[in-house]
């Protein structure tokens, strides 16, 4: 039987004295920098939960939502241009051969996104008083 080794003194539960080394993690996909796997992650999430059909995927340093309307494109600002962090390109500004809605934070590029995708905002927590006494 082997125990777990400490973590640090007093407190237990390490890996086991004889265990197989842990492999060390995977690289990220070629061009798939930290902070756009978070934020894919955060867009596949937030897909699923407006229960809207489409699939994430990394295209070219940008970000596709691609959907039955046609892709969506998020991709961040180059520092110089702050306060924009983020350019968002749908299908309908495309149509129209605009460029990229520029938006300052990631709340507003969820909000854009939210609204350009058509999903439901979700219920909204409303405060009042119940109805009057008879």
């Amino acid at each position: 039987m082997t125990l777990p080794l400490p973590l640090r003194e007093g407190v237990g539960g390490g890996v086991c004295a004889n265990a197989a080394p842990t492999p060390p993690p995977s690289p990220l996909p070629q061009g798939e920098g930290e902070d756009q796997v978070e934020l894919r992650m955060l867009l596949i999430d937030c897909v699923a939960l407006w229960g809207v059909d489409g699939r994430v995927t990394l295209c070219d340093g940008a970000i596709a939502i691609v959907t039955p309307d046609g892709p969506y494109a998020v991709q961040r600002a180059p520092a110089d241009m702050r306060p924009v962090r983020w350019f968002l390109q749908t299908p309908a500004r495309r149509a129209a051969n605009r460029p990229p809605r520029a938006v300052p934070s990631i709340v507003a590029l969820l909000a854009a996104l939210r609204n350009a995708l058509g999903a439901e905002g979700g219920n909204r927590l409303r405060i009042g008083m119940g109805a009057p006494a008879p």
